[in-house]
């Protein structure tokens, strides 16, 4: 099975230009091809992940990706599924940005000589003179199509700001650049990008009387059609230092089991024959395949190390009701009263809860445990020696777990 073949069986394409000229140039590595990122925040999530893990396949295929990181778009924000104006950042914060996405990027992608790129938009963005762009593309856009894609629908309702409304141009102006510059011949992107990216094979159309290509990737849904990626917490980063190796293992394997096996195929590197084989496994052989897929994208994101200890943390806890490597939440003297603190306290201290009202909703209806028995009085208190040592496991829900525990140092 070639590549693009093998897209298309592990259900990762959506919509594509020509379906024909794409296939032939990525199945003979002979795709130029670009991804964009938006430095939205210091860290890349789940919902990049499909992304990332599509260039790491073409570039095993023999095709050279481009990562192109937002420093220009990033100023104005992309509208796309957005129901509200994105929170404008400064030039310092999304060159920080930037820089994290560059390192975490690098686990996927061997930026090594020839192999691929890394480029900012930035560069040929921030120093545009308005005129001269309106001049040189601005007779190629239709205001009426613009205003009828996709991602201008949503915000149309309650306002779409034309500074916004020019996202559409600055992208298809990136692959343009892209084109002229580095030879890139097709665009990848996720489905709700579709009108930005024939914004883009349109504009090089127009201006340089050549064809582009784009393809659109399938959006990471779970069976009730809701963006994976996302708990009760917020987003599932890739930053160990905010989502850690265990609590990334434990989102993957705490899937429904509906999700599994689509998650198996889309975003891991096991034989397609061997996934399908498991579409047969039903009952605690999902809970098998979750443990597959978990530990497979750990050790993708966080390497073998980090995975096999996520894993081993993760059965101790199911087994014993404890574990060495789950995270840790460390309380000081000052968070008692005297020698206790009630379960409220260690909960919203822990993270486990936003607020003590959550905590106490959490604990009222039966989802709150400590090292394995459930706490059902929302005035339970444990000692400063309860916390010592090891510490307790407090459970919130079926999949939130930390190891809270009194830190004496210099008290």
């Amino acid at each position: 099975m070639k590549i693009y073949e093998e897209l298309v069986a592990r259900g990762l394409i959506a919509q594509v230009t020509n379906e024909e000229e794409i296939g032939n140039m990525i199945n003979e590595g002979k795709a130029t091809f670009y991804i964009g990122f938006d430095p939205t925040a210091d860290s890349l999530h789940v919902g990049h992940f499909m992304a990332l893990c599509l260039m790491k396949r073409l570039q095993m295929a023999g095709n050279k990706p481009i990562a192109l990181l937002g420093g220009g778009t990033g100023m104005i924000g992309d509208p796309s599924g957005r129901n509200e104006l994105r929170q404008m950042m400064t030039v310092e914060t999304i060159q920080h940005n930037c820089d994290c996405f560059k390192q975490q990027m690098s686990r996927f992608i061997d930026f090594s000589e020839g192999k691929a790129m890394m480029v900012n938009n930035a560069e040929w963005l921030m120093g545009l003179n308005y005129v001269e762009l309106l001049r040189e593309v601005g007779p190629h856009f239709s205001v009426n199509r613009m205003l009828a894609a996709e991602c201008y629908k949503q915000r149309m309702e309650k306002g779409l700001t034309f500074l916004e409304f020019n996202y559409m141009i600055m992208q298809s102006y990136d692959f343009y650049m892209l084109f002229q510059k580095y030879g890139c011949n097709m665009q990848f992107g996720g489905d709700d990008q579709w009108s930005n990216m024939l914004g883009g094979t349109e504009l090089i159309r127009r201006k340089l009387g050549k064809d582009a290509h784009a393809m659109t990737i399938t959006l990471l849904l779970n069976s009730e059609g809701k963006k994976m990626g996302k708990t009760q917490s917020g987003a599932v980063w890739l930053d160990p230092n905010k989502t850690s190796p265990f609590e990334f293992y434990q989102y993957w394997r705490n899937i429904a089991d509906a999700d599994v096996l689509k998650c198996l195929r889309m975003l891991t590197f096991l034989p397609i024959e061997q996934i399908n084989e498991m579409d047969k496994w039903e009952g605690s052989q999902l809970n098998t395949a979750k443990e597959i897929l978990a530990f497979e994208l750990t050790n993708l994101v966080h390497g073998e190390a980090e995975a096999e200890k996520a894993k081993e943390a993760s059965r101790a806890l199911f087994t014993s009701g404890n574990a060495a490597d789950m995270p840790t939440a460390e309380l000081t003297e000052e968070d008692f009263n005297g020698d206790e603190i009630d379960i409220l306290t260690i909960l919203q201290k822990s993270g486990l809860a936003p607020s003590r009202s959550e905590a106490r909703r959490n604990v009222e209806q039966g989802g709150v445990a400590v090292d394995g028995e459930a706490v059902k009085d929302s005035k339970a208190v444990f000692t400063k020696a309860q916390l010592s040592g090891d510490g307790i496991v407090v459970k919130r829900g079926k999949k939130n777990f930390k190891k809270v525990i009194l830190n004496t140092n210099g008290q």
